[in-house]
């Protein structure tokens, strides 16, 4: 039987006019038969191997269903070579026969050099695609034009002049989320008690959806547009895409580019700068705080860092001897893997160290309010960030290295190149997600009231009991309005406070 294979994608529909009507047409002339069965693939970029009617028709041809196969073009059936090449070879190896309207390729030296051709000449046509209309986005971008419409809530998109304009019934949502988060009362608090009260009012949300999960609430609370500051060229979504339609490929997160190609499109404010900050703040907080709450034991769940390679470190159970004894360790294990350098430290000391710091420092309030005062801007991290970014220069100098001498020495492997190649990109990820957070750290204690009066507020109810009648959940609270985070070497540690 024969099966007659059609793609279209819609870059291609508005380029070109390819029509899958009339790509079946085309197809069944070149079959000269009605016993046909079509596989199409409609609104797919050729760049994926993994389509849904393209599976179906390799399934037929396995099963041996299929014996013939028509298409229009080669690069129909994929615009990268080496999946053209894998197909072809995988119904070479059924017997079935394939076939192309647009020129017929013999199984001859000359003919696979010319069907080769064709689709290296498709691959490069698709990669020109693709960094044309990227470089088409960043300039439009530049020049102060919004790409799309990103549904974001509060705002509409106006096509005409291709900017954010503010919808007056959802501003005023987000105007009441900001004001119950940053102003609770007993009736509404925190982002789950805001989620509540909006799905209670019957407030869609910018899908239409009647319920709001606390995640929504949060991503309002932290979307920096609604001071005005909207942001495109932000995320790297190369390969992402493939990733999710090529099973072979690895699964590639969405990355933040560096704040430095971010391109800043002003748009109509509804919240005020004052607001803004305060509600970060007040986020910042509430995560420290009840970081790790579900498991009572560990003392300091959510607050230890590695201070070799900026892993976040759990509590858990150890054997020593025979023994259980807990202690804190930055190698976890992750979907993505296991992460951390191995550090671990003993919980009962960490834990009592740390609680004889805070009731030092309760014990003098002077001091603390002093220390508050202080300016926070630590010469410290300044150094961090440098090494870091010194360290993220070396792991480009070092790809582009061996990329140089692979293309001048044919005898290196290219597998050897790759997995070189992928762990030098892994650490250049790790440097700059250290260097985003840092400078996160850094950005978050310049001017923010909210912390130092948490900390006041703090000190004034604590100080009213002793610290011996505390309980562990009382000490875990009084800890995360004191400590923002510690970073933990082999001799000694360091502490943020608030």
């Amino acid at each position: 039987m024969v099966g007659i294979y059609a793609r279209v994608s819609t870059e291609e529909q508005a380029r070109s006019g390819f029509s899958l009507h009339d790509q079946i047409r085309a197809c069944r002339q070149k079959a000269a038969t009605e016993a046909c069965v079509e596989y199409i693939d409609e609104g797919i970029s050729g760049e994926f191997l993994d389509r849904p009617a393209l599976t179906r028709l390799r399934q037929d041809v396995k099963n041996g269903v299929i014996t013939r196969i028509v298409c229009l073009d080669p690069d129909r059936l994929s615009r990268k070579l080496m999946h053209q090449l894998l197909i072809t070879e995988e119904f070479d190896k059924r017997g079935a026969e394939l076939v192309f309207v647009n020129g017929d390729y013999a199984k001859t030296p000359e003919g696979q050099l010319f069907y080769s051709m064709r689709g290296a000449i498709a691959e490069f046509e698709k990669a020109k695609i693709n960094e044309r209309m990227s470089r088409g986005r960043r300039e439009k971008a530049r020049q102060g034009r919004v790409l799309r419409d990103f549904h974001i809530y509060g705002y509409d998109y106006d096509k005409a002049s291709e900017q954010l304009v503010i919808n007056p019934a959802e501003a005023a949502v987000v105007r009441e989320i900001f004001a119950r988060f940053t102003q609770p009362d007993d009736k509404v608090n925190g982002i789950n008690g805001i989620a509540r009260f909006l799905t209670a009012q019957g407030i869609p949300t910018k899908k239409g959806a009647s319920v709001w999960h606390r995640q929504v609430v949060r991503q309002i609370l932290s979307n920096r547009t609604y001071i005005g500051e909207f942001y495109q060229n932000r995320w790297n979504t190369e390969g992402l895409l493939a990733s999710r339609h090529d099973p072979s490929q690895p699964r590639r997160p969405m990355r933040e580019r560096p704040a430095e190609e971010w391109i800043r499109i002003p748009c109509p404010a509804i919240i005020d700068e004052e607001t803004f900050r305060l509600a970060q703040a007040r986020l910042e907080a509430s995560r420290r705080r009840w970081a790790g709450r579900g498991e009572q034991r560990y003392l300091l769940s959510g607050l230890l860092r590695c201070g070799f390679c900026g892993c976040t470190m759990i509590g858990r159970q150890a054997h020593n001897w025979g023994r259980q004894t807990r202690e804190y360790t930055d190698k976890k294990q992750t979907p993505t893997g296991q992460t951390g350098c191995g550090l671990r430290i003993r919980c009962e000391e960490t834990e009592q160290h740390v609680w004889e710091a805070v009731r030092t420092w309760l014990a003098d309030p002077l001091a603390v309010a002093k220390a508050i005062d202080l300016d926070k801007s630590r010469d410290i991290r300044e150094d961090e960030l440098a090494l870091l970014r010194k360290e993220q220069e070396k792991a480009a100098v070092a790809k582009r290295r061996l990329l140089h001498l692979y293309a001048h020495d044919t005898a290196i492997g290219l597998t050897d190149v790759q997995r070189v190649l992928a762990e030098w990109t892994q650490k250049e990820e790790q440097l700059q997600k250290q260097i985003a957070a840092l400078t996160e750290r850094q950005r978050m204690q310049h001017g923010e009231g909210m912390e130092r009066s948490l900390l006041r507020q703090a000190i004034h109810h604590y100080l009213l009991a002793s610290p011996d009648e505390l309980s562990v959940s009382d000490k875990r609270e009084l800890i995360r309005h004191v400590i923002r985070e510690i970073r933990v070497y082999p001799q000694r540690l360091e502490m943020d406070t608030f």
